[in-house]
């Protein structure tokens, strides 16, 4: 595979998500980081951000609601989503790995990880109502 040049604004982008806990969205990234790179673009945030994930680098967390987000934390860890706000949540709860053995009970194939998002309402927005 050929060597990856440094990108000035791509080391931006990744920097950004690192420092966050709450999975900003590209819009965001982009608000964000123009701050520190004024010439970048919607489009090259994209196109870094899909780089980023495809190197593992960054996640990308599709939810089914609202649009995708980042995370900078690639460790594997689960998600809570909220349903009236859109904000994805870290959850810090013990492994469930055994759904991967649960799911292999009836199956052929092999099961090689998965991803578990959790929907209800946030905190925050309990709060609010």
């Amino acid at each position: 595979m050929k060597a990856l040049k440094f990108s000035h604004q791509r080391e931006a982008i990744k920097d950004f998500l690192g420092s966050r806990t709450d999975h900003p969205t590209a819009e965001i990234v982009y608000g964000e980081v123009r701050e520190i790179c004024p010439n970048i673009s919607l489009g090259t945030v994209y196109r870094n951000l899909a780089l980023l994930e495809k190197l593992g680098q960054i996640m990308k967390i599709t939810t089914g609601i609202g649009a995708d987000r980042y995370d900078g934390n690639i460790i594997p860890h689960n998600h809570f989503v909220c349903t009236k706000c859109h904000c994805v949540i870290d959850l810090h709860m013990e492994n469930i790995d055994f759904i991967k053995e649960t799911a292999s009970k009836g199956f052929t194939g092999i099961i090689e990880g998965y991803v578990t998002h959790f929907y209800g309402v946030c905190g925050d927005c309990v709060e609010k109502s």
